[in-house]
């Protein structure tokens, strides 16, 4: 009796993604690619509103132009050409669901720190300088090499971590969770109140419905009836935006970031002009080479482990890394998002990074580059269609972040906590990722304090020695700012 046919891939497409090999299919990756969008597109509006509004020394808007609303509306064409080709990009090359964009964590040191210190176009300049110098570690295999050296656990750890840090955007997304007194409160003044809110928590009721009952698409049905929801509640209500022109609270109860209706444009020609306006090394003359090269430094770190990170709490929640425990294709990976920063920078759309809200089209079955492809079309699109991206409110986008949120910190599970030599860091690495709102500070404490138990436990010689410098190099970051007076003699 012959040996039964084994199932082959029937196309080259399908051998290049691997899409029969991981379970797929080209309709589960279309839908986790839309949701992954949806779950983002927040980025092409929300990145203009604070690069597009922040002066540079010479009190310029970026592009040096002394008009905000051309200043916004180059950088949203900037952001979303950038995440587009970069995410496309992500699913050629690294054959992963995961999209780039302007990385939230370091447009505000962008914008912030950096540009009214020099011109928009040095500032950038710092940028690229950061993407071309986390694109040799890449190549020279140094950046894969520290990766590896992670403990498991920890790993695991920082996949619980981001899950955290998912639920807390969407919790304060959606109004749920805002600063109070003494830290944060619930609600507007303890309370559930507003039309808002309560799209928020119906639209959360009906993804967790969906979910239960195995409903395919579940996310991004979400997604859609959450703001079909809203848009009917604002029509009615009139319910108005959270802030008022100036930036301000004006309204608690109010929607965040986009006020749902029904545009009444829907086609609008992208200005590019910000393409190519940085000066690389600008910064050195405006702050100073030691000055400069901190600033380097801070950015390069942030995002030699946001991506790492990132990267592998995905990989597990998809079941896709290997018998070794290695993410498949990483190299690739970290080749794109590298080169996505250095892109981010060019364009001036601040550093680009792989984003973990790529986590709500994988919990909805995306598995491979295919997702990444629709994920980076649609951002290509939304150059054209930007008032069709701003009608999705936080409120109904945040549910998905919330769920996916669960999904990840189901990896809990595979720490060991009742071991104090790894349950402590991991500790740290889950909690300080939401409550300082970064990935970058829950990795790093966490790396610090796994070498100094091992030290104290006389248990050093476990340690890999990339461990070592990498927990060096963190050290250096969580002391910049005592290493910057020293040297700057203040």
């Amino acid at each position: 009796m012959s040996a039964p046919p084994t199932q082959r891939p029937v196309s080259s497409i399908d051998r290049w993604f691997s899409l029969t090999a991981r379970g797929s299919n080209f309709g589960r990756e279309i839908r986790g690619g839309f949701v992954t969008f949806f779950t983002m597109a927040y980025i092409v509006v929300l990145a203009p509103l604070i690069i597009g509004t922040a002066k540079d020394i010479n009190g310029l808007y970026v592009g040096g132009t002394g008009d905000v609303v051309k200043a916004i509306t180059m950088v949203s064409a900037s952001v979303a050409l950038v995440a587009g080709v970069m995410t496309i990009l992500m699913g050629i090359i690294g054959r992963f669901p995961i999209a780039i964009a302007a990385g939230l964590g370091l447009i505000p040191v962008v914008a912030f720190t950096l540009a009214p210190q020099m011109t928009w176009a040095d500032a950038m300049g710092i940028v690229v300088l950061e993407g071309i110098l986390i694109l040799l570690l890449v190549l020279t295999g140094f950046r894969a090499a520290v990766f590896k050296a992670v403990p498991e656990q920890l790993k695991y750890a920082i996949g619980v971590g981001i899950g955290l840090f998912i639920t807390l955007i969407g919790l304060v997304d959606a109004g749920i969770v805002r600063p109070g007194v003494p830290l944060l409160s619930f609600g507007v003044f303890g309370e559930l109140r507003g039309w808002p809110i309560f799209t928020f928590v119906l639209g959360l009721v009906i993804t967790i419905i969906l979910m239960v009952r195995k409903v395919r698409g579940a996310i991004l049905i979400g997604i859609l009836a959450t703001t079909v929801i809203a848009i009917i509640i604002e029509t009615v209500f009139k319910v108005g935006p959270k802030t008022g022109p100036d930036g301000a609270v004006a309204n608690a109860t109010g929607w965040g970031l986009n006020v749902p209706a029904i545009p009444s444009t829907w086609i609008s020609a992208p200005d590019l002009g910000l393409l190519g306006q940085f000066n690389l090394f600008g910064s050195f003359q405006a702050i100073g080479v030691v000055a400069a090269l901190l600033a380097i430094f801070a950015l390069l770190l942030s995002d030699f482990f946001d991506t790492m990170g990132t990267a592998f709490g995905l990989a597990t929640e998809a079941d896709l890394l290997d018998e070794n425990g290695e993410i498949p294709h990483f190299q690739g990976i970290l080749v794109v998002d590298s080169l996505a920063a250095a892109a981010g920078g060019a364009a001036s759309a601040s550093s680009n990074t792989s984003y973990i809200e790529s986590a709500a089209g994988i919990g909805d079955g995306a598995r491979t580059g295919i997702a990444s492809l629709v994920t980076g079309a649609l951002f290509l699109v939304a150059m054209l269609i930007s008032p069709i991206v701003t009608v999705i409110p936080y409120e109904a986008a945040a549910p998905a972040l919330v769920v996916v949120g669960f999904l990840m910190m189901s990896q809990i599970r595979h720490i060991d906590f009742t071991d104090l030599t790894i349950g402590i860091p991991a500790f740290l690495t889950i909690v300080l990722m939401p409550f300082t709102y970064s990935l970058v500070n829950g990795i790093g404490a966490g790396f610090v304090t796994y070498c100094i138990i091992k030290v104290v436990t006389g248990k050093a010689r476990e340690v890999n020695w990339l461990m070592w410098i990498v927990s060096g190099a963190f050290l250096v970051y969580f002391a910049i700012d005592p290493i910057r007076n020293l040297i700057g003699g203040g």
